[in-house]
Parts: C-alpha cells; sequence; structure tokens
C-alpha cells in the first residue's frame, strides 16, 4: 500500500573549485526550496572561505541562488539539509488540460520556445505522434514515455550546449537532455512544461555516483504534475531545488573568472520524521504533484 505522509528526505551537496586568479564570483542553487509542499526541516551551509554570501530570490520564484566572491584558492562549498515533501496524488484519468485562455498569467511563459527546448520546431512531429490523443495526464506520460524509450540515458554523451532537437536527432543524452525533449514537445502541444531540479533518489548505483537530477512539470487541472522522462529516478524520491524554463536558468553553480572545478559529492537519503517513522519512496502509477501553482 502507498505511503501518502510526507517523505522526509536528507541530503548533502560538497562542491570544490580551485580559484586561480584575482577574485571570482560564484552563483550556487543548491539549496532546498522552501513551498507550501516543501518544508525545510533544517540544512546548515559551510564555505571554506571566510567571505560574504548573499542569498538571491527573484519573486515569484522559489529558487534560492547564493552569490559568493570568493579569494584564490580552494573554494569548498558544503551544504546538507532535512526536507519533508508532501505529494499531492490524482487518478490520472481526472487529471485534464487546460484551455490557454483559462491558463493563469505566471503560467504563460512556459508555452514559449526557450533557449534549449525549440518548441516551435517540434511542432508537426508533437502534432503526428500525440496529436490525435486525449488532453489531459495520459497524454503527458505517453510523451515522458516515448522520450525514455527514445532517448538513451548515456552519461557524457552531450554537451551543456545540446539542445532538445539536438538530442532528438542523436537519441541520446543525460537527465537534461531528456527534460528537454519533453518540454518541447509539451510546449508545442499547448501544454505548459517545465524545467526542474532535485537530486536523483532511486537511480541505479551503475549509473554513476548520486548527482543533481533534472525532471520536468506539466500545467494540468491547475496544478503542475511531475514527470521523470529519464526515468532514472523514483518520482516521489523528488525534492524541488530549482524551476525554471530550461537548464539556462537552473545551473547548480555558475562560475564569473579563472576558476577550475575540481569535484562534486552528493548523497541523499529518507530519514524518519519526529515520530521516528521514515517514508521510502515507491512508484505509482498515480499522477504526482508538490506544487499547486
Amino acid at each position: 500500500m502507498l505511503d501518502t505522509r510526507p517523505t522526509r528526505l536528507a541530503y548533502q551537496v560538497e562542491l570544490s573549485y580551485d580559484v586561480r586568479a584575482g577574485n571570482c564570483d560564484f552563483l550556487f542553487c543548491v539549496q532546498a526550496a522552501r513551498t507550501p509542499h516543501q518544508t525545510v526541516v533544517r540544512e546548515q551551509l559551510h564555505l571554506s572561505q571566510a567571505v560574504p554570501v548573499r542569498e538571491l530570490q527573484a519573486p515569484g520564484n522559489t529558487s534560492r541562488r547564493l552569490h559568493v566572491t570568493a579569494m584564490p584558492g580552494p573554494l569548498v562549498l558544503r551544504y546538507d539539509a532535512e526536507v519533508d515533501v508532501i505529494f499531492h496524488h490524482a487518478n490520472p484519468a481526472d487529471v485534464a488540460e487546460t484551455w490557454v485562455r483559462n491558463l493563469p498569467a505566471e503560467v504563460l511563459p512556459y508555452l514559449c520556445a526557450s533557449r534549449y527546448c525549440e518548441s516551435d520546431l517540434m511542432a508537426a512531429f508533437a502534432l503526428r505522434e500525440f496529436g490525435a490523443m486525449w488532453q489531459g495526464h495520459g497524454r503527458a506520460q505517453a510523451i515522458c514515455d516515448w522520450v525514455q524509450r527514445h532517448i538513451a540515458f548515456e552519461s557524457g554523451s552531450s554537451l551543456p550546449s545540446t539542445t532538445a532537437m539536438q538530442t532528438l536527432a542523436q537519441g541520446r543524452g543525460v537527465c537534461r537532455d531528456s527534460a528537454h525533449v519533453m518540454i518541447a514537445i509539451c510546449r508545442a502541444l499547448n501544454m505548459p512544461a517545465r524545467f526542474t531540479t532535485g537530486l536523483d533518489y532511486g537511480a541505479d548505483p551503475a549509473l554513476g555516483p548520486p548527482d543533481f537530477h533534472a525532471y520536468v512539470e506539466v500545467y494540468l487541472s491547475g496544478r503542475w504534475y511531475l514527470f521523470d522522462p529519464s526515468g532514472t529516478a523514483i518520482p516521489r524520491g523528488l525534492l524541488r531545488i530549482s524551476t525554471g524554463l530550461d537548464a539556462a536558468d537552473n545551473a547548480y553553480a555558475t562560475l564569473f573568472g579563472d576558476v577550475q572545478p575540481l569535484g562534486r559529492r552528493l548523497f541523499v537519503t529518507p530519514v524518519a520524521d519526529a515520530q521516528g517513522h521514515t517514508t521510502w519512496p515507491q512508484r505509482t502509477g498515480e499522477a504526482l504533484s508538490t506544487a499547486a501553482s
């Protein structure tokens, strides 16, 4: 039986750099988002350099960014947190698409082509493959399943500049690439879709150590529903770090200056809540959401 209580997840991130010359600026996006469906129970941030840290958050966006100006030498960022995630469950058959005329203003930008999601170039393909389907969660799931079948997950098979069209042509990529393809197809069908990041809880260890993970949210029946087109993570193990149009505005680290990345280490696991209960994420056929808007 599916456990519908909040899932408490603990995660740690460690990012290491060599700042080679002068003062260099960093924008980090590794902290858990605070939303009505996600509560940060505890968190701790540590920087190896004693430098000021500014937290930046754009109005209407739950992504939390840190601005750091580092001095020459080693820089290590460590962040750990415990987060409660509340999942909304629904019968997929009851979740319909929303007419464009009825979409909230803040959702409309997620209908448009963006840097990595060329939905305008995918219109003919999207209509041919998915245009005749019932306009609801089932169509979004069919797109997700199609991407899983046709885009092979292969570490190191793409570049940071790889777009959805390029991924579709080469038939392989990593989670960000699968997310871009699904988003582009959905937008081509007038389904608002956005790029969301978390960590890959439940991924097969054969794919490598734990890492940041990109997944997709599609706006249906007045709510953003979760989809993982890479198929590598367990959706009930996803916690929200950042949300945006595509990977261009969701990088976990943006570097300005002469900086050499040295490595990253991540870890995520379910932990016991205040009552001593641990909710282990399970796969489910239900429609899942952690954001109403």
